[in-house]
């Protein structure tokens, strides 16, 4: 792997600070909304294994946490068509802006009911601020892994990704944002097992 050159440090120090000054956003504007900090259940988990348990989407990482790096790697490309000539730094904070939109929507009332009603998350209550924080943090990980890998090796790692979570927890980025946009029956079935 190439050396990273002083004048490509120093943007990614600006993308860096860009990046906390939008987390710390995310972070007020969720417990503003109510989000609790941590899991209620008061342990924080490197790894919540269970998908239907009131442990998902609480502790530090989970099942989903795949999606969320893949959002990095879709927000790099997108960044890559938008911004082409603009420094990393700034194409960072772009994707951290997008991810921390949707991470406030995403725990909003609206979209916790959606979730409800439309999959087979029947008792999901939102993330905790801790599990929304490292969701954006698994992001940038994604988008700074896609801004340094073959495209091809990122193409990869995110059908394995998508296939894995897919085949071990009968969902994934793809699932879940079709049962979020426009519920399939026939997927809602086969995700709850019957």
């Amino acid at each position: 792997m190439p050396e990273i050159q002083p004048d490509i440090r120093r943007q990614i120090g600006i993308g860096l600070l860009i990046f906390l000054a939008i987390l710390i956003v995310q972070i007020v504007a969720e417990r503003l909304m109510g989000r609790v900090w941590i899991c209620t259940c008061g342990e924080i988990k490197l790894f919540e294994s269970l998908v239907h348990s009131p442990g998902n989407s609480q502790h530090l990482s989970d099942w989903y946490t795949p999606s969320h790096i893949i959002h990095g790697f879709l927000f790099y490309g997108l960044g890559w068509l938008l911004f082409r000539k603009r420094s990393i730094g700034l194409r960072l904070g772009f994707a951290t802006l997008i991810e921390a939109a949707w991470e406030i929507l995403e725990n909003s009332p609206i979209i916790i009911e959606r979730y409800r009603a439309a999959t087979i998350a029947f008792d999901y209550v939102g993330d905790s601020i801790l599990n929304s924080t490292m969701d954006t943090v698994f992001m940038a990980l994604g988008f700074l892994a896609a801004w340094r890998l073959p495209i091809w090796l990122t193409i990869a790692l995110a059908l394995i990704a998508e296939i894995v979570t897919g085949i071990l927890i009968r969902d994934n980025l793809t699932l879940n944002v079709i049962m979020l946009v426009y519920p399939v029956d026939a997927i809602k079935v086969w995700q709850g097992g019957v």
